[in-house]
């Protein structure tokens, strides 16, 4: 019996940690998904929107805690609507890879800037130190800032399908992603709808970048790769354009990352990641439009 409960204690962390660290995927992935979803456009530069919540919060270090998140949150959102705007808006009627081409260059544009500004090697600053303890719940450890994590990400989407569903901006945006055409002819008024995506892409970012910086008590110029490039798999692997794929392909991805880490022998290990990859292709090989069918990648914009 003893054993038996040793097991399902050790689940429940598994369960627990999965969730925790899934969540943290899909707020990076459901802030590509919406922009995807709309303008058919895979933005590699949402990282450097995480990027630009680190270094505000950095930026401001010493400041009250409220005004601190409030302004990593804004300054997110100002640079994505500028980010579209600026970048996206002239070449939005342009082939697919003119718009990957860009978006990769605004990425490495503002990776660039920040490292002339603020130097390539990473800065420490400190923020949430509340949330570095844990508590027990029948044996198994929560962190204090996993539970805020999951907390983040469930309110993240209740607001997001609350906005989708009942709000008249939201009911265009969703009538935009089915057919942007058709939503056009009907009205729709295409510069706020799409910038209004980059918008909420920019608060997602924000909300990650405050995760992000509370777990590692680090920003750099390139904190914003890894992120999206887990988001981007998150994605295919759920479904491209789909909000409910991004979260259901973060938590897949999540969920083989703490298995393989748990399950493989102390060798092994450290080629984890080649293990998770390798279970996704063998994901992609049974379902080549994601565990969710994508949306139609046709130009619609």
């Amino acid at each position: 019996m003893r054993k038996d409960g040793e097991v399902v204690t050790q689940i429940l962390q598994y369960v627990v940690d999965t969730l925790s660290l899934g969540s943290l995927y899909a707020l990076y992935s459901l802030g590509i998904a919406v922009v995807f979803g709309i303008a058919r456009l895979i933005n590699f530069a949402h990282g450097e929107l995480i990027m630009i919540a680190g270094f505000t919060l950095l930026l401001l270090d010493g400041w009250p805690l409220p005004l601190r998140l409030a302004a990593a949150c804004v300054a997110a959102l100002i640079a994505a609507v500028l980010m579209e705007r600026l970048a996206f808006r002239p070449v939005r009627g342009a082939k697919d890879d003119t718009l990957l081409i860009t978006s990769f260059a605004v990425s490495f544009f503002l990776q660039n800037l920040f490292i002339v500004m603020f130097g390539a090697l990473p800065q420490g600053t400190l923020l949430l130190p509340a949330l570095g303890s844990s508590f027990n719940v029948f044996g198994v450890s929560i962190g204090k800032l996993d539970a805020a994590t999951i907390m983040v990400t469930f309110l993240s989407l209740a607001a997001l399908t609350l906005f989708l569903t009942r709000s008249s901006l939201g009911i265009q945006m969703r009538a935009s992603a089915e057919n942007f055409r058709m939503a056009r002819c009907l009205g729709v008024p295409a510069n706020r709808v799409i910038a209004t995506a980059f918008a909420i892409s920019g608060l997602l970012a924000a909300f990650g970048a405050v995760m992000m910086v509370t777990r590692t008590g680090l920003t750099s110029p390139v904190m914003g790769v890894t992120p999206v490039f887990a988001a981007f798999v998150a994605n295919i692997i759920g479904g491209l354009g789909r909000l409910s794929g991004a979260v259901l392909g973060s938590y897949l991805l999540a969920g083989l990352t703490v298995a393989f880490q748990a399950l493989l022998p102390v060798g092994p290990r450290s080629y984890r990641d080649a293990f998770v990859f390798g279970a996704l292709l063998l994901v992609l090989v049974a379902r080549p439009n994601g565990l969710l069918r994508a949306v139609a990648t046709e130009q619609r914009v």
